[in-house]
């Protein structure tokens, strides 16, 4: 078991051209083959980073807690849980929320598979008319690295409530106005 404060690394850019705020990659090639256990803690500066990225007011605690297993040769199983305290606002009230989030991860990684060998697969499956999309296959491995500081970002991300309301709140929508009495109305009265 290793339990580690996690630093704030240096960040590599993401597609989107801003720096990861937490990272922490880990070779699989370094994960034993009895498995390994790893605890992260974040400090100050990555909690303020991903409460930012997470359109938190605050984020007091944020860590987790990762087994992790050699799958295969090149692959690794990732289980955990990821636990935060943090700071909404009520999109009632808009006063403030201190919430806790705990997020249970369990993902297998495993390296691309090459293309010659998906289609092959591919060719397998050609007599099955009705093609199901398999949303539940493993991670994509890329560079043998598993990035466990980003993995426990997206986890608590998922486990947000975006619409957080203060417990008993209750939107009331106005009172519609009384429509005014049109200069018409008067004239059908006259008719009448």
């Amino acid at each position: 078991m290793s339990k580690q404060k996690a630093p704030r690394k240096s960040p590599q850019k993401s597609p989107n051209g801003a720096a990861p705020p937490w990272r922490f990659p880990l070779a699989v090639e370094t994960v034993a083959a009895t498995g390994q256990r790893v605890e992260l803690v974040a400090d100050a500066a990555v909690r303020a980073a991903v409460a930012e990225i997470a359109g938190l007011r605050d984020l007091p605690r944020l860590q987790a807690q990762f087994e992790l297993k050699r799958r295969g040769e090149a692959g690794l199983h990732v289980t955990g849980l990821v636990s935060a305290t943090v700071g909404q606002t009520c999109v009632v009230t808009l006063e403030p929320l201190v919430g806790e989030i705990e997020e249970t991860v369990d993902l297998v990684f495993m390296p691309p598979q090459p293309v010659a060998d998906a289609q092959r697969e591919d060719d397998d499956d050609s007599d099955d008319k009705s093609r199901e999309v398999k949303l539940d296959g493993p991670e994509p491995l890329i560079g043998g690295l598993v990035d466990l500081g980003a993995l426990a970002t997206e986890f608590l991300i998922l486990g947000l409530d975006p619409y957080p309301r203060k417990p008993g709140a209750s939107f009331e929508p106005p009172a519609e106005p009384k429509p005014e009495e049109s200069p018409f109305a008067a004239l059908a009265k006259l008719k009448g």
